[in-house]
């Protein structure tokens, strides 16, 4: 088994890569004589629609290199002359919006974690760090120099990467290395070496090689630093009339200990210009999700993060600096060697009104076994400096969680899975202080099924973490799911079939508590929209108050059992057109025998490539018996992206939420005048529903510069 599960699939794929026999210009021309010496990658093969032929769209690739920088230059000639479909010139935009070409280079060769580096048609930005097998992380940025040059018949994009800006083990002359590109004037994804369709272009299961005709050069020395200063102006109109004025500054450094390691290193960090959070109406019992935007805390950022499931995670980064001011800040993470990770965080925190002054320290340690699958060893430790049990009521004195998991993924990328054990350390919870969960994926083109159970103890404890189903005081949990495609020829579709999931949850008393089975058909179009329809039936019951309009209402009993039945729809527009949507409702029943409808949307129209604009909508009409009888919410929020050019962007996001009682506005102008270097004005004002009346109102002004020394 383990040499079957070591074969990588596109081994014979190989591009080597020769040293430039001339200097190259980034400016999407292909003059250069190193270019033409280059060695030319084609033949791509189709993943999408279908997976069985090569790609009508052709592609040449080209590779070079010298001391400094990584050469790439690519011409995408266009199968319908004249065509041209982009959202935005936005960084790092919507990949299934945009005609786009994507680099992912294995720089391990451990099928497991990389870089993406890529652009859009109109030479809109693309970077990512991947992690997993290939999932993407667009958070990650970092210093390089790219140039898009659109003819009618072809678009040419040409960039320079600096080793500086990757990292890679010193002395291996081989990495694993895709090409993708997406054309969707024919709806077609394709790939240099070839992918299954179930799978993403990004798999790094399915690389070729990329061959060196000597080691890639050292970096050398590896230093950034990255200093920001930022005034505000803020006014809170319900506490007083006056306005607040602070000035900051402070920054980053980032040092590259060796080619694959890298300590990061913060002071006074700023995060005013991160974009604002898209709101949403909470009909839940538990906490919702919203992702970390931080920079800090973002380069390998799945070594601290990826630790766990989604409802069981032991740190989340959001956690850290919630209400309270960073002080300072360091992270050394990275590769120790091809199969081993390393990643260490420790962040002080100040103290603030009645919560003490924290620090966060977090290890984790990855071992890469059998050909693409892993171990994980993770420790987090929260710790209160000055507590005082009566000033600091409402908090603790510290929090550990320790833990261990195994992560399966296999060669082939069809089976995946996971195996995790958690245990807490808190002063006053001891005893069932642990949680466990496992789960099993199958996924081939037409046919696939996870399984996955959780088990929680009723004094388990992530003060750091995100466990929103925690509040349940312990619980099983299992949730299976099953799904089939027929595909089939057909002028506008591509494939349809069933699929089914169930969530079903017991107390610990073994008395079953929730029940959810929901049943989906799906239509994928040739275009790559889809529709669906689905019928679901629930079952609740309480475990503690709980207020169904999630206002601050009268609330239904514990104990008290819920019972409904409800169907809806989705249906999602092909990109191609410059207006797209997106739709979806729900009808049924809800809490107390009441009923709940939604409508979701969201609809796009871009005036390419420079104006996007999204409205998003949600509406809710719950109706139940006295004393909540009809309950309205609303949740409107249009946003405009207006890229001026590739290196300035203006964004204007509005949202009304009527559940919160809100109306917020955030303007955002950022000038990237150097790689990786900003000028940010950030303005934000909150506003009341009934009247527009201003509750706060603050503006920023920061400005920062990427040094490499």
């Amino acid at each position: 088994m383990g040499p079957v599960l070591a074969q990588k699939p596109n081994a014979n794929y190989k591009y080597h890569i020769h040293k430039a026999t001339s200097d190259i210009k980034i400016d999407g021309v292909m003059e250069e004589e190193a270019w033409q010496s280059a060695e030319v990658a084609s033949n791509f093969h189709m993943i999408q629609p279908m997976d069985t032929s090569y790609a009508r769209a052709r592609t040449d690739v080209r590779m070079a290199y010298d001391e400094q920088n990584l050469y790439i230059l690519v011409v995408n000639y266009k199968p319908i002359p004249g065509t041209l479909i982009v959202e935005s010139l936005k960084r790092d935009f919507n990949f299934g919006k945009n005609d786009n070409f994507l680099l992912f280079m294995d720089t391990f060769n451990d099928r497991t974690n990389g870089f993406s580096f890529g652009a859009n048609a109109a030479g809109a930005q693309w970077d990512g760090q991947q992690h997993d097998g290939g999932a993407v992380d667009l958070s990650w940025e970092n210093r390089w120099f790219t140039a898009v040059k659109n003819e009618d018949d072809k678009w040419i994009w040409e960039a320079a990467i600096p080793f500086k800006s990757i990292r890679y083990k010193p002395g291996i002359t081989e990495w694993g290395v895709n090409f993708s590109r997406l054309d969707l004037s024919i709806a077609e994804k394709s790939g240099w070496a070839p992918v299954p369709r179930q799978l993403a272009s990004a798999s790094l299961a399915y690389t070729g090689v990329l061959v060196w005709d000597q080691p890639p050069p050292s970096p050398g020395p590896n230093i950034s630093i990255i200093p920001y200063v930022a005034t505000r102006f803020n006014r809170n109109f319900s506490r007083d009339k006056g306005m607040g004025r602070s000035f900051d500054a402070g920054g980053d450094v980032k040092i590259g200990i060796t080619p694959s390691m890298n300590l990061d290193l913060t002071v006074n960090p700023d995060f005013s210009q991160v974009d604002v959070d898209v709101q949403q109406t909470n009909l839940d019992r538990f906490e919702l999700f919203f992702p970390e935007r931080r920079q800090f805390f973002l380069e390998n950022a799945d070594l601290f993060a990826n630790f766990g499931y989604s409802t069981i995670r032991p740190f989340f980064s959001r956690r850290i600096g919630l209400g309270v001011p960073i002080l300072f800040g360091s992270r050394l993470s990275g590769k120790l060697d091809k199969n081993w990770r390393l990643g260490l965080l420790d962040v002080q925190t100040a103290a603030q009104d009645d919560q003490p002054s924290n620090n966060y320290a977090v290890f984790a340690l990855q071992r890469q076994v059998l050909a693409r699958s892993n171990v994980r060893f993770m420790m987090v430790n929260k710790e209160a400096f000055n507590f005082n049990p009566e000033i600091h009521r409402f908090h603790s004195r510290y929090n550990r969680n320790v833990g261990g998991e195994f992560n399966l993924a296999s060669a082939s990328d069809v089976w995946a899975g996971k195996v995790m054990l958690l245990k807490s350390f808190s002063p006053d919870r001891r005893g069932d202080d642990f949680a466990h969960a496992a789960n099993l994926n199958f996924n081939k083109a037409n046919f696939f099924w996870r399984w996955q159970h959780e088990y929680v103890g009723s004094n388990y404890n992530a003060e750091v973490g995100y466990v929103p189903n925690a509040a349940r005081n312990g619980y099983f949990k299992i949730n299976p799911s099953i799904g089939y495609l027929f595909f089939i020829k057909s002028p506008k579709i591509i494939s349809h079939g069933p699929r089914m999931f169930a969530s079903t949850f017991w107390d610990k008393q073994r008395q079953l508590s929730d029940n959810e089975i929901v049943f989906i058909y799906n239509v994928n179009f040739i275009n790559r929209g889809s529709a669906s329809v689905w019928a679901a039936s629930d079952y609740v019951r309480l475990l503690r108050p709980f207020d169904p309009t999630n206002s601050g209402r009268e609330q239904l009993a514990t104990g008290t059992e819920h019972r409904w039945t409800s169907t809806g729809f989705n249906v999602i527009s092909g990109p191609q057109n410059l207006f797209t949507y997106s739709v979806s409702g729900r009808f049924g029943g809800y809490y107390a025998n009441g009923s709940r409808t939604n409508f979701s949307n969201e609809l796009g129209y871009r005036f390419q490539p420079y104006v996007a604009i999204t409205l998003r909508s949600d509406y809710n009409d719950i109706r139940l018996p006295a004393p909540w009888n009809r309950t309205q919410f609303w949740l409107v929020g249009p946003r405009v992206d207006v890229t001026f050019r590739n290196n300035l962007f203006l964004t204007t996001f509005l949202q009304y939420n009527k559940q919160a009682d809100n109306v917020n506005l955030n303007t955002r102008l950022q000038w990237r005048y150097k790689p990786a270097s900003d000028l940010f004005v950030v303005y934000t004002d909150n506003y009341l529903p009934e009247n527009f009346m201003v509750k706060t109102r603050a503006l920023v002004i920061k400005f920062t510069y990427w040094w490499n020394v």
